[in-house]
C-alpha cells in the first residue's frame, strides 16, 4: 500500500491523523480489469432509475433553478413574464432538463452483463470535464422529465494531473411524459487515482485568491453591466462575425456558491446528499464514497467542492467548484445575448483548469460564423473562462438560432429519426411496465 503519511508535496499535507483516515480512501487503483469490463457497456442504453431532487418542471424548480446558477433572467424565474413571450409560459434554464428526473421503468441489462460489470471503478475519483448538449423543445412547467442513458465511448489516457485516466462519455436522452424528446446531454467524465493525483502535485503551487478594493471594483463594474436581452428581439441580419458578447463574471467562487447551486435542485444522482438516517443507509449501500473527516465523521467524497483538506488528499490545494456549474454559467451568457425568441440548439464544452474556492471566472465570447441552413438563421459561437490568475480554465462553442426579418422566429432542430425511434421505444416500455405495476397492486 502507498504510503500517504509522506505526502509528495507539502501543500498537500494535513493533519496526520487526517492522513491515516485518508489512507484506504487513497489506496484504490484504475484496473486494467474494470477498463476492459466497462468496455462491455458501450453502446448498452437502460431506462434511469433513478429519482433527482425535482421530477418535474414547475414554476419553484424552473426559478430555483435558475438563481442556483445566478441567473435572474425572468424568463426562467418568473411565471408572469413568460405567458407574454412567444413561449406562452415562462420555459427552463437549457441545462436543468439534464438534471430533472423521474424514475423510468425499462428492461435491466442482461443478468449476465450486469454480473461482469458490478462494482466497476470502486473507489476511483470522478470528474466532469465537459460536455455536449443538443436541444429539441424548450423545458416547461408540467414536464416530466424521464431519461435513459449509456456509455457512448471509453479511452485510456495519458493525464497530466493524475498518470493514467480514463475518459468516458456518457449519453443521456432526456424525454417528457408524452415521449417527446426534449434534449441530448453527453457527459464526459475523467477517471483518476486519487492517490497519483496528488503524488504529481501539478497544482500543489498555486496560492489562493486575495482580493483588493480595485479587484472588486473591477468584478462589480461587470456585474452591474450585465442584463438579459429579454423581449428585445435579436435578430441574424443584425449580427455580424466577430461580433463579442458583452463581458459576464461569476465569482468570486466560495461555499454558498455550492450550497446555492443544491438548493437549487443540484442533487448529484446517484450518489446523492443525505443526512441522518438517510445518511446511514446511503453510507451502507456505496461506502468507498464516504471518508472520515479530522473529527472521525464519515462524510460524502464529494465534500471536496467545500472541504479543502479532502481536496488535497487528491491532489488539490483547496475545494474547487463542479465542472457542471460552468456548464450552467455558459448557457446564462448564451443566453443573455440571445434573447426570449432565440433557441440555443447546441452547446459544447470544455472544462480544462479547476476554479477554486475565492477564484473569479471572467466569460467572454465571439460569433465565428452565421449561416442559413434547412430555413433556419444559425449564429455560431466560441466561448471562454478566463480566472482572475489570467488563466482559461474553459472554453466552448455553441450554435443558436436568431430570428431573421424575413422568415420570422427560429424553431428548434427535428429530432433525429433513429433517436426518435429509439425514445419511442423506449417510452412504450416505461408505460407498460409501469402499467403492469400499477394493476399488480
Amino acid at each position: 500500500m502507498t504510503d500517504t503519511s509522506k505526502p509528495t508535496h507539502d501543500a498537500f499535507k494535513v493533519d496526520a491523523e487526517l492522513e491515516k483516515e485518508f489512507e484506504k480512501a487513497l489506496s484504490y487503483t484504475l484496473d486494467d480489469g474494470d477498463i476492459e469490463r466497462a468496455r462491455l457497456l458501450l453502446g448498452v442504453d437502460v431506462a434511469s432509475r433513478a429519482r433527482e431532487l425535482n421530477c418535474e418542471a414547475n414554476t419553484d424548480s424552473l426559478r430555483n433553478w435558475a438563481m442556483g446558477v445566478g441567473d435572474d433572467n425572468p424568463l426562467y424565474a418568473d411565471e408572469d413574464y413568460g405567458r407574454a413571450t412567444r413561449w406562452g409560459s415562462q420555459i427552463g434554464h437549457g441545462t436543468q432538463m439534464g438534471h430533472l428526473k423521474s424514475p423510468m421503468y425499462g428492461d435491466p441489462i442482461p443478468e449476465e452483463l450486469r454480473q461482469q460489470t458490478k462494482s466497476l471503478f470502486r473507489g476511483i475519483h470522478v470528474f466532469v470535464s465537459g460536455g455536449t448538449w443538443d436541444w429539441y423543445r424548450p423545458l416547461r412547467p408540467g414536464d416530466r422529465i424521464y431519461s435513459f442513458a449509456g456509455e457512448e465511448t471509453l479511452d485510456v489516457k495519458a493525464s497530466d494531473f493524475a498518470g493514467k485516466s480514463v475518459i468516458q462519455v456518457n449519453r443521456n436522452v432526456m424525454i417528457n411524459q408524452h415521449g417527446e424528446v426534449l434534449g441530448v446531454y453527453r457527459i464526459l467524465r475523467v477517471l483518476t487515482e486519487r492517490q497519483k493525483s496528488r503524488d504529481k502535485g501539478k497544482y500543489a503551487d498555486i496560492e489562493p485568491a486575495h482580493y483588493t478594493d480595485a479587484d472588486y471594483e473591477r468584478i462589480d463594474e461587470i456585474y452591474a453591466s450585465e442584463r438579459a436581452r429579454g423581449n428585445e428581439t435579436r435578430y441574424w441580419e443584425d449580427v455580424g462575425v466577430g461580433d463579442e458578447l458583452p463581458p459576464m463574471v461569476k465569482g468570486p467562487t466560495t461555499i454558498t456558491e455550492m450550497i446555492a447551486f443544491h438548493s437549487g435542485g443540484y442533487g448529484f444522482v446517484p450518489y446523492g446528499l443525505r443526512s441522518s438516517r438517510l445518511g446511514y443507509q446511503n453510507r451502507q449501500r456505496i461506502k468507498p464514497f464516504y471518508i472520515k473527516n479530522g473529527q472521525g465523521v464519515w462524510d460524502v467524497a464529494q465534500r471536496l467542492h467545500w472541504d479543502s483538506e479532502w481536496a488535497k488528499a487528491i491532489g488539490n490545494p483547496m475545494a474547487y467548484d463542479y465542472g457542471v456549474q460552468r456548464q450552467c454559467w455558459f448557457y446564462h451568457h448564451l443566453s443573455d445575448w440571445a434573447g426570449d425568441d432565440a433557441c440555443i440548439v447546441r452547446m459544447e464544452d470544455s472544462i480544462r483548469k479547476f476554479n477554486y474556492m475565492g477564484d473569479t471566472q471572467f466569460l467572454t465570447g465571439t460569433v465565428t460564423a452565421k449561416r442559413e441552413e434547412n430555413g433556419q438563421h444559425l449564429v455560431d459561437l466560441e466561448l471562454h473562462m478566463t480566472s482572475q490568475r489570467d488563466v482559461e480554465t474553459a472554453y466552448g462553442s455553441a450554435t443558436v438560432a436568431l430570428a431573421s426579418r424575413t422568415n420570422g422566429l427560429p424553431i428548434f432542430p427535428t429530432v433525429p429519426d433513429e433517436l426518435r425511434r429509439q425514445a419511442s421505444m423506449m417510452f412504450a416500455r416505461h408505460n407498460e411496465l409501469a402499467s403492469a405495476r400499477h394493476h399488480s397492486r
